[in-house]
């Protein structure tokens, strides 16, 4: 079943498709083809190959007179699987054939072992012809730890602090990445950030933990508010450990309390397609129990909920 991790992924790149050309050229030095639009056209391919061949993102690149000038298949790798091996030259054949253009796969690995396996060549027989998919791994995706250049590529950010959080610079790149969620909204940011934590091992962990409380102490709001808004509610383990009560007290005051105004219906929407997003359904009763909600605070409970829930029921609790 496809993750929270995976589906984040995934969905960076459906709603920004110019990414994966951009990442080709910047990152990987590939010369891609002049082209005037890029568009998910997934749907088509699910039409050619059966289910257990499908991938997980298909794009198309086309000129400025509208002609096809390359396809890229966006696949998201999180551990080894040897059929994979068999399954992407499926879709360069496939795609290529139907498409009548270049085609090639991009695997995005943000561990460093599964980078490697999936950069490695696949022999298509007798070495008479191979496909060789193109990687974002932590090999490639740079390290960026300033928070400048983190906000002029929120995503690259993001990719940063999945693959490198866990480094010698991983407090500073992860910290870089969370100033440029600010500038997010607050549904992709939460995705995102919960992409980022879950990443991360546990020094790394206490480590952020440790340095969002010392801002919010020092009145320093630069992180996203629902970072701080969940550290509060102790979503984030060990916070609250050392913690005087009139500190704990300070945190839940002031702007925070301005982040549970809005409309109720954007709030439901919000938590619909953040409970979309991580996989979970709702029965008929938890849906109309959802729409019923008229207090925004219960709907912001919720909306934190999703990160590390389980099941729909968990969200509602």
């Amino acid at each position: 079943m496809p993750t929270l991790e995976h589906n984040a992924l995934v969905e960076m790149f459906r709603e920004h498709p110019e990414l994966a050309p951009h990442f080709l050229a910047t990152l990987l030095h590939v010369e891609v083809p002049p082209h005037a639009s890029v568009a998910v056209v997934e749907s088509s391919l699910d039409q050619l190959i059966p289910v257990e061949f499908r991938a997980d993102l298909v794009l198309e690149l086309r000129g400025a007179t509208g002609t096809l000038v390359l396809a890229i298949v966006v696949e998201v790798q999180r551990d080894v699987d040897p059929d994979k091996k068999f399954s992407w030259p499926t879709y360069v054949a496939v795609v290529r054939a139907r498409k009548r253009c270049g085609t090639v796969v991009l695997v995005v690995a943000p561990d460093a072992g599964v980078a490697a396996w999936a950069a490695e060549n696949i022999d298509l027989g007798l070495g008479l012809g191979n496909v060789a998919p193109l990687v974002l791994g932590p090999a490639v995706v740079p390290e960026i730890t300033d928070p400048a250049d983190a906000e002029k590529e929120a995503e690259l950010a993001v990719l940063s602090a999945v693959a490198h959080g866990n480094g010698p610079n991983g407090l500073t790149v992860v910290k870089a990445a969370l100033v440029a969620l600010g500038r997010l909204d607050q549904e992709h940011a939460m995705v995102y950030f919960q992409l980022i934590w879950n990443g991360l091992r546990e020094p790394m962990r206490q480590a952020l933990e440790a340095l969002v409380m010392e801002r919010q102490i020092e009145g320093e709001a630069t992180f996203p508010p629902f970072v701080q808004r969940l550290i509060d509610r102790g979503k984030l383990e060990g916070m609250r450990e050392g913690m005087r009560e009139g500190e704990l007290k300070g945190l839940r005051e002031g702007k925070l309390e301005g982040k549970l105004e809005g409309k109720l219906e954007g709030k439901r929407d919000t938590l619909l397609r953040l409970l979309a997003r991580a996989g979970l359904v709702l029965t008929e009763d938890e849906r109309a129990r959802l729409q019923a909600c008229t207090d925004i605070a219960t709907l912001d409970r919720w909306i934190d909920n999703v990160l590390g829930a389980k099941t729909a029921a968990e969200v509602l609790s």
